[in-house]
């Protein structure tokens, strides 16, 4: 029977010196490769259109004209719901008539509740949304300097007061003994306001902001 033979082996030290290290990663650096998004475009896109523009909606193109930028900041896409409310408010009332002064009054109902006081309650709304527009959309009006912040402020009050003064002009052509139109122009003008401006920021509180909305888009024209 022929002998065992026993093979020396290098001890493991020795063994595991000579494999090949593994390679390792950072935690840091994995999540620094997952989290890395695209930089934010600095300005609009070259193809912008000038009709989204005139309509305040997004893919406008960059304008200068200042006047345009008003109207851009006052959104008249948003503007036909309260047109629409007028409508129906009048033919529901029963007391609406196809004579030029009944035309008139609906027109210039029009013009408060849709250019004056929504113009009125978009401007407000891109003015305090200014910090976030300057992150996510800094080719707006507002974050990308097109119309200065005195300018913005100053359109806020001139449409609010055009909106509240075509009220009070509503009431007295009316004969109203109490300014019912004036109080509901400026009840939905507030209702507007805490809608985006701070502490209450109405909009960022669910169906209590879509409640406010509501209120002051169609009810009060209604």
């Amino acid at each position: 029977r022929p002998p065992l033979r026993f093979l020396s082996l290098p001890p493991p030290s020795l063994t595991l010196s000579r494999r090949r290290p593994f390679p390792v990663v950072c935690a840091a650096d994995a999540d620094a490769k997952e989290t890395t998004k695209p930089k934010v475009p600095e300005k609009a896109p070259a193809a912008g259109s000038s009709f989204n523009q005139l309509l305040g909606i997004k893919g406008a193109k960059q304008e200068d004209n200042i006047w345009k930028i008003r109207l851009q900041l006052t959104k008249p896409v948003t503007w036909p719901p309260l047109v629409w409310g007028v409508l129906c408010g009048a033919a529901a009332s029963g007391n609406f008539h196809w004579t030029a002064e009944d035309v008139a009054k609906s027109i210039v109902c029009m013009l408060m509740s849709g250019p004056c006081l929504t113009g009125y309650t978009q401007t407000i709304n891109d003015w305090y949304d200014r910090d976030i527009d300057a992150i996510n959309e800094p080719y707006r009006p507002i974050p990308s300097g097109a119309i200065s912040e005195n300018e913005v402020i100053t359109q806020i009050w001139v449409l609010l007061l055009a909106g509240l003064g075509l009220g009070a002009l509503l009431d007295v052509w009316a004969g109203h003994d109490f300014p019912i139109i004036f109080y509901l122009a400026l009840g939905g003008s507030l209702l507007s306001y805490i809608y985006s401006a701070p502490p209450l920021k109405l909009k960022q509180n669910g169906w209590i902001g879509n409640f406010a909305l509501g209120a002051s888009y169609i009810g009060l024209p209604w």
